[in-house]
């Protein structure tokens, strides 16, 4: 069970009427102001309660705490932000009902988690903030977050997990590596979605990771990681797999696809290895009858960053549907060719985009960054698409 996934959805009832929603959820970000600068404090406490009253669960979380508790506290923060949009966490929470199948996760676990959670932050803002009435509206958004993604879990009859056996393992550098898993079984995924992986140099540490391809009848899947800064499963993945690892990986996720029915052209902005799901998704959609018109723009602080840039070029010129922008902060010499400057700043350089379907994938930062410039810019909030999770 990873405690950040069950946090990452406390939202208002579904069917509520909207002005109760509002106050709640209202309710919750004031509170949550209130101990947002005393977060790990508050995830110590979190799981020392939860291993106190579910001392079985502490077998389903990793050595090191250190890592889970700072996913905690990002997820915790996810929730504050999507708290008063159920529509769209509504489908990300069915995922994760599924997703911790593969953690045989019960009902039990789901009342400590809620157990837990009220305490930590209860305790950590104190009576004046934490009254009866705050602590009444994080109770009935977790009860109906928790009863959603049971009820999804109970639906599914697919496998809980797939394993698969690392085949391909190329070092592109110090800290990127292009990894083959060749599954069990095909795993039913979309271009675009992602997967979470467990390996077996980082037992119970679990990583989320996008297909770099389309599905194949084979069932192999490719992926690309680059070990970032306190990286626990990423440094491992790339520096120490083996040809012959098992990995364990959990059920697609994700909403990042393309929907034809629109009509729309297409951007895309993509950097570091956000690279793997907009590849998958390009091939995918070369394998349509009809392409839409599609502007892809790479993003990297040096040209080096744009590690896949050639390959990308390179499809491009075979399908003329596809147009691809390369952009570099940083060009000293000028001879890249690359447009210079952020990804945010050169996107919102070319206008609103208010005409496409938007997709954002690469890091934390760069969504945020390149998400709020476009809605400044004028682009509509229901034309982009992304992704939360793309963390460590």
């Amino acid at each position: 069970m990873t405690a950040e996934q069950l946090l990452t959805a406390d939202l208002p009832n579904f069917g509520e009427p909207r002005g109760g929603a509002q106050e709640r959820a209202q309710l919750i970000r004031d509170s949550w102001a209130e101990v947002e600068e005393r977060t790990e404090e508050m995830g110590r406490l979190f799981y020392a309660t939860l291993f106190r009253i579910a001392p079985e669960a502490r077998d389903l979380f990793p050595v090191n705490m250190e890592v889970q508790r700072s996913r905690l506290m990002r997820a915790l923060v996810h929730v504050v932000q999507m708290i008063d949009q159920p529509d769209e966490l509504a489908p990300f929470l069915e995922q994760l009902g599924r997703d911790h199948r593969k953690f045989g996760v019960v009902a039990e676990h789901y009342e400590a988690v809620g157990e837990a959670l009220f305490t930590a932050i209860g305790t950590t803002a104190g009576p004046t903030v934490w009254t009866p009435e705050v602590r009444d509206a994080w109770v009935e958004a977790y009860t109906s977050v928790s009863t959603h993604m049971r009820t999804a879990a109970q639906a599914e009859r697919g496998p809980a997990s797939w394993l698969g056996r690392v085949v391909g393992h190329e070092r592109l550098g110090w800290d990127l590596a292009i990894l083959t898993v060749q599954t069990s079984e095909p795993i039913p995924y979309r271009a675009g979605q992602y997967v979470s992986v467990e390996t077996p140099q980082r037992p119970r540490l679990w990583r989320y990771l996008s297909p770099a391809n389309a599905p194949r009848e084979d069932g192999t899947l490719e992926f690309h990681v680059r070990a970032v800064d306190g990286g626990w499963v990423s440094r491992a993945i790339v520096a120490h797999s083996n040809i012959g690892d098992t990995w364990r990986i959990g059920p697609p996720m994700g909403r990042m696809h393309v929907d034809p029915s629109t009509g729309r052209e297409l951007l895309m902005v993509t950097g570091g290895t956000g690279m793997a799901p907009i590849k998958a998704l390009l091939e995918d959609i070369a394998e349509r009858p009809e392409q839409p018109r599609t502007q892809v723009f790479v993003g990297g602080r040096t040209w080096d960053d744009l590690y896949d840039f050639t390959s990308l070029r390179k499809f491009s010129y075979s399908n003329p549907w596809l147009d691809v922008v390369p952009v570099v902060e940083e060009d000293e010499e000028g001879t890249s060719g690359a447009e210079r400057g952020t990804l945010a700043d050169v996107v919102t350089r070319y206008g609103a985009w208010s005409d496409h379907d938007v997709l954002v994938c690469g890091s934390p930062a760069m969504i945020r960054a390149t998400v709020s410039r476009m809605l400044v810019a004028g682009t509509p909030l229901d034309r982009i698409k992304y992704d939360p999770f793309t963390m460590d």
